[in-house]
């Protein structure tokens, strides 16, 4: 009888086993006579860091079995789940300097804000982010998922982006779980050096706006000139507030004095230089007396400037038409310098492997800002608001992993992981100063609308886990592994904000209020008569919270051929949850709001099937039932304002856990090495889901959450990537190698909002509401795009070894939030429309004396698609517009 196997990994030819990472092992009576014997052909990887190549091993004599699936990734013979995955080839080929931007170049992925990656329109609540494995804290104010543009794809080996659920992932998984996996060290020893230089048509050469700060600013870091003075920084410890009834006039004064006048409140304009990168990184393998040690490190550092000059608009009813209100003009220009390093060290003796990896991402954004325009809390005067901000985001990881095989063959297998990581903001001297227009149309100070910020965010993660597999012999040749493994997260969070004002105890004299912004705030006008400090704000646990997440889980996993050709894989997960925000007051006194927690235990069950019907064909199908959690900021019932597009959110302490039910199936064809074409459909029903919504408190336009009673989200996806060769065509063509690579992903989403639904909000304050109050019945979901299309086009050159590729995504329109109002009053919902963006990226290789160098070209939204939220009902609300401009870099890169 003739058998047709394919098998999970390495040949085992004394058993006619080939095991490649728990991919299928496929059985097949294909004849009724007897064959002597029949010559295999293996491909298994050609650079472990690269899974996408293979290469030939020798024919191998196995009697009457043959192995298919010659041309399926390794990555995808590894994975049971439906999957995408980020190679060294395709990070390099797309040229993306982050996570972030990488990942759009992935079948159903766009990002939001540059930084937040959605999964089939499902917001970053609905995904979750490891590293290696382990989970990641987030040093933003609004999410507790970590922004991956934090992540350099220098440091990045590749990354998986799982869509179907496993209960080896944790629970909270609706879009899907994306994991990066860093560089390692490598099989030979290596040294590169790469410097790069760029700009931006809306930014570089320009006179745009700058406030000096500090000497060192270019560094990433300051000279401690926005360190919070001693005496106020002593007040913030000690939780009192700053005012003349718990601190003298004297002390008052120098308090007020203490704070850096003309460096960090002064704003001209300069031209905008260049951007830069530079960029070193280095490793080798070294065999001692316990086993061979590898060592890897990656040193990056960016910097970048970007302005924009926005249009921001509100919106009135007028009858049955929305009309545009209170009309702003926005300018701004920021400087974002990265630093980045990554040390690893591995150890590998036999079937043992220990790897410690840190990590250490530090980003500065120093933004200099002015908003100007008609107001409408002051009878639509013209208003003009000056801010300087200077914001840190810092990530530290540190890991330990280890993976040991034991038994006979290595039947047993045991992975652990260990890791701390630490996440903060910091945002000292926020600044903002208003100006109103007197009758001869010079601006004037409004001194009530200064405020000076202090804010700090402390985001840690404690996470640990350990997965043991073994792997049990079937009839046929073929294998089940069963898998159980625990794990354990602690997620805690602290936050802060000190609002500071300088109050005019006797108002301001004509020339004062006409006075430069470093001669106002001088310390000759700093005194118990003129001009005072204060603290603003911050009582009833309104500028302060303490957060916490710990989950504990367990689970099983079976993945086994029960069925000859279908390969089944199918388990369950328990979760013991408990997440906690408590509301602080800055002063000690009690809060007004009470503690929200939210404990549930849940029992996630999944399966998937996959069968490889045919020579490199495979159907996969998967079920599974997952969970998602609120992030602590939409719990936390304080205001916080987002610099990046000037809207208050406020959180609702009434929300609870999303359940989501998933469903997934999708058809593989590896048609050729590196060539294929996949069709998928999916379907998930999730209960409570949580939206946005915008709420007017009083004239102030701010963004909430709630539960929305339930959502259904369908789609269909495609994805095919084929080269060609044209040997007999011009020398130019004939010496190609030509890419088409496309996906293109259709998702459609609807809100169930019933007659008898209700809802909590905030502004409810725990009582149930009228769902139909907030939310319209058939809507779509908030971040779902119908549409999001990616297309590659290059050639790749080994003779001149060079490679250049033009790049398009498309991702249409999306609800950013749900428009303010109730029932027929309620407002269009805000949507924006990210468009069409189309890259080019050339890349070329070459030796210059004796040396190997690199050269890169990158060319960036060539379209010039800009960016615009809006609503619309009547008329277009621009409630914020602003062009992106196009942009260029070079870098060169040197191997030693």
């Amino acid at each position: 009888m003739k058998k047709n196997l394919t098998r999970n990994g390495a040949l085992l030819a004394s058993s006619a086993l080939v095991a490649a990472f728990g991919a299928p092992s496929l059985v097949m009576a294909q004849a009724a006579t007897p064959v002597a014997a029949v010559a295999l052909s293996h491909e298994l990887p050609a650079d472990p860091e690269n899974p996408d190549q293979v290469s030939q091993t020798p024919a191998t004599q196995l009697g009457d079995i043959v192995v298919l699936g010659r041309n399926i990734p390794q990555p995808n013979r590894q994975s049971a789940e439906v999957a995408a995955f980020l190679t060294t080839e395709d990070l390099q080929r797309t040229g993306d300097s982050t996570a972030a931007a990488a990942l759009t170049r992935v079948t159903g992925l766009s990002i939001v804000d540059g930084r937040f990656v959605y999964v089939r329109g499902l917001g970053e609540r609905y995904s979750s982010a490891l590293l290696n494995g382990s989970p990641l804290p987030s040093p933003e104010p609004l999410q507790r998922v970590v922004p991956l543009d934090l992540f350099p794809s220098s440091i990045l080996a590749g990354v998986t982006v799982q869509k179907s659920y496993s209960p080896n992932y944790p629970g909270e998984f609706g879009g899907g779980v994306i994991d990066l996996r860093t560089v390692d060290a490598p099989t030979e020893p290596f040294l590169t050096f790469k410097a790069g230089v760029g700009g931006n048509t809306e930014t570089t050469a320009r006179d745009n706006l700058v406030y000096y700060g500090s000497d060192t600013d270019w560094t990433g870091f300051d000279d401690e000139t926005r360190k919070v003075p001693g005496r106020i920084a002593q007040a913030f410890r000690l939780g009192k507030q700053i005012n003349s009834a718990n601190v003298s006039a004297e002390e008052l004064q120098a308090m007020g004095r203490s704070l850096v006048n003309a460096p960090l409140r002064l704003m001209q304009r300069q031209q905008t230089p260049v951007d830069g990168s530079l960029e070193l990184a280095g490793g080798f393998r070294t065999p001692t007396e316990i086993g061979d040690l590898g060592v890897i490190a990656v040193a990056g550092y960016d910097n970048a400037w970007r302005t924009r000059e926005a249009v921001q608009e509100k919106a009135q009813f007028e009858g049955d038409i929305l009309k545009p209100v209170s009309p702003k003009d926005v300018e701004s220009n920021q400087n974002d310098v990265r630093l980045n390093l990554l040390g690893g060290l591995s150890l590998t003796h036999g079937d043992h492997e220990v790897k410690w990896t840190n990590l250490y991402v530090r980003t500065t954004t120093k933004r200099a800002r002015i908003s100007s325009g008609p107001d409408f809390d002051a009878g639509d005067s013209v208003i003009r608001n000056d801010y300087t901000e200077w914001f840190v985001r810092q990530l530290f990881s540190s890991q330990l992993t280890g993976e040991h095989y034991f038994g006979a063959d290595g039947a047993w297998k045991l992975d652990w992981r260990a890791a701390y990581a630490k996440t903060s903001r910091d945002a000292p001297y926020e600044s903002r100063f208003q100006y109103g227009v007197d009758g001869q149309g010079r601006l004037i100070h409004n001194v009530q609308g200064n405020q000076i910020s202090f804010s700090e965010l402390d985001d840690k993660v404690w996470s640990g886990g350990a997965d043991l597999a073994y792997n049990l012999p079937m009839a046929a040749g073929r294998e089940a592994t069963v898998s159980v493994g625990a794990s354990t997260l602690d997620n805690t969070r602290s936050a802060e904000r000190h609002d500071l004002q300088f109050e005019a105890v006797n108002g301001l004299t004509d020339s004062q209020r006409r006075a430069r912004i470093d001669y106002l705030f001088s310390d000759y006008n700093i005194n118990p008569w003129t001009l005072q400090l204060r603290e603003i704000a911050g009582s009833n646990g309104a500028n302060a919270y303490d957060a916490d997440l710990k989950v504990n889980a367990v689970y099983a996993m079976i993945d086994a051929e029960f069925v000859p050709t279908v390969r089944t894989t199918f388990g369950v997960r328990f979760e013991d949850g408990r997440q906690s925000v408590t509301p602080r007051d800055l002063f000690g006194g009690t809060s007004s709001y009470e503690a929200t927690e939210i404990k549930e235990q849940y029992w996630l069950p999944s399966f998937t099937a996959t069968w490889n019907f045919a020579e490199d064909q495979q159907l996969r199908f998967g079920a599974s039932k997952t969970i998602g959690r609120p992030q602590f900021r939409e719990l936390a019932p304080q205001a916080y304002t987002d610099p990046e597009s000037d809207r208050v959110f406020i959180g609702n302490p009434y929300l609870t856990d999303t359940e989501i039910l998933n469903l997934d199936a999708r058809w593989e064809w590896y048609f050729g090495r590196q060539q294929f074409v996949t069709a998928g459909v999916f379907y998930k029903t999730l209960d409570r889901p949580v939206e946005a919504m915008i709420v007017d408190v009083g004239n102030q336009r701010q963004q909430s959450f709630l539960n929305a009673p339930e959502a259904t989200v369908m789609g269909a996806e495609f994805e095919v990537k084929k080269y060609f060769e044209f040997a007999d065509q011009a020398a130019f063509i004939a010496n190609k190698r030509w890419l088409v690579q496309a996906n293109y992903t259709w998702s459609d989403s609807e809100i169930s909002v019933g007659e008898n639904d209700t809802v909590i909000t905030l502004s409810g304050a725990g009582a149930p509401q009228p769902a139909r109050a907030f939310l319209q019945d058939g809507s779509r979901l908030q971040g779902q795009s119908e549409h999001v299309a990616n297309l590659q086009l290059g050639w790749e050159d080994d003779t001149a070894r060079s490679q250049a590729t033009l790049i398009l995504n498309y991702v249409s329109e999306r609800i950013t939030a749900r428009g303010a109002g109730l029932y027929e009053a309620r407002e269009p919902d805000y949507v924006q429309e990210p468009g069409a963006f189309l890259d080019f990226v050339y890349r070329k290789d070459f030796t210059l004396k004796g040396r190997d160098l690199g050269f890169a070209l990158e060319l960036r939204n060539l379209l010039g698609t800009g960016f615009e939220e809006y609503q619309e009902k009547g008329n277009r609300i621009r409630i914020n517009k602003y062009d992106l401009g196009q942009s260029a870099s070079v870098s060169l890169t040197a191997r030693f």
